[in-house]
């Protein structure tokens, strides 16, 4: 993993001010992992690793584009791993949103949005922990996402009328609120 994406995550993190104290104590401890981890944007960390995802948005705010994750089995932002050839956490949320959903022409606020920190067991095959950066990315006008093999299904949802079961969403999406 390249040392100039560690940097930008500790630059990002650094500079960005959350609004709450909940997001300032996970920004503190996301600073204080990638201090003790040179390799904590990678994703072969076993302890957890830094994430990059997107709630994608269309141009009109009023819905935001969910995948159906096979592994996980549930909607949720487009992202993932960052990989080797990224340099930002800002390009790595933007190219996982642009392979996952095939759109052209997605527009990424490169200030973080939201910052959460599950456990999951993901290619590793043993338990780990996503320390995920999630930005806000729009959508150019009359969009139309395109699935990958990374999804289930792909589709637009209402922010008024999310799936069932997406709880952990909600938070992110009010974090947008301001700049809808």
């Amino acid at each position: 993993m390249t040392s100039a994406l560690h940097a930008d995550a500790v630059a990002t993190l650094g500079a960005w001010r959350p609004a709450d104290r909940t997001q300032e104590s996970l920004r503190q401890a996301y600073l204080g992992f990638l201090a003790a981890r040179e390799d904590a944007c990678a994703r072969s960390c076993e302890p957890g690793h830094i994430t990059a995802s997107a709630l994608v948005l269309d141009d009109s705010g009023s819905r935001t584009l969910l995948t159906l994750h096979p592994r996980v089995g549930r909607w949720l932002q487009l992202g993932g791993h960052c990989e080797a050839s990224d340099t930002t956490l800002a390009g790595a949320a933007l190219r996982e949103a642009t392979e996952e959903s095939g759109i052209a022409g997605l527009r990424i606020s490169p200030v973080p949005l939201h910052l959460d920190v599950h456990p999951i067991t993901c290619s590793l095959g043993k338990p780990t922990r996503h320390f995920d950066v999630r930005f806000l990315v729009r959508a150019p006008a009359s969009a139309e996402p395109s699935r990958s093999s990374e999804s289930l299904d792909l589709r637009w949802w209402p922010l008024t009328a999310l799936p069932p079961d997406v709880d952990d969403l909600h938070p992110m999406i009010a974090a947008a609120t301001p700049h809808l």
